[in-house]
């Protein structure tokens, strides 16, 4: 990943030690996907996950200290309490995914039901990737680390600028994707 290395003993530098900081334990994720899949009242999540009340009071108020679920008072009775996703909470849905795929292809073999389809044709999801700026898949061979003052300095010394992004619904051509990357 080029002639750099990241501080590793600098853990605080890093995003990945202050994530797992708060979401690097097993319950955290399972409270997350029942969020993502609509649950939001503490005695849901007790049912729905069969942890033990404690466990489960605390890593709430973890998360909505964090940022990542929010508490509201229910609309139809104020004495009860929902746990709603925040916008970081939603933002953590392509790591979920991403482990839940990783689990799937390495863990035991699991027969997904119901499968996670994208909503306009209910085909299954692909991937999670890694994508660049311009929408190209990359691969671990196509990473680079580099110092913040060289972001866009090729190594033939030109400087590169970033093109159109690519934003949340645009559609990307995979094949056409990959077939770039394979050069």
């Amino acid at each position: 990943m080029g002639e750099l290395r990241e501080p590793l003993r600098d853990l605080i530098e890093c995003g990945l030690p202050q994530a797992l900081e708060v979401m690097g334990e097993r319950w955290s994720f399972m409270i997350l996907r029942a969020s993502f899949n609509g649950v939001h009242h503490f005695e849901e999540f007790l049912s729905e996950l069969g942890i033990a009340r404690n466990i489960l009071s605390n890593r709430l108020a973890k998360l909505v200290e964090h940022g990542i679920l929010k508490r509201e008072p229910c609309a139809d009775d104020r004495r009860k309490i929902e746990y709603r996703l925040t916008e970081k909470g939603f933002d953590l849905l392509p790591a979920m995914l991403a482990l839940r795929q990783w689990g799937q292809k390495y863990g035991a073999e699991v027969v997904e039901d119901p499968v996670l389809v994208d909503e306009a044709d209910r085909l299954p999801i692909g991937p999670v990737s890694i994508l660049s700026h311009d929408g190209r898949i990359l691969g671990h061979q196509d990473l680079w680390l580099t110092k913040r003052e060289n972001v866009g300095l090729r190594a033939d010394g030109s400087r590169a600028t970033p093109g159109d992004m690519i934003g949340r619904g645009d559609v990307v051509d995979l094949a056409e994707a990959k077939k770039r990357a394979a050069g």
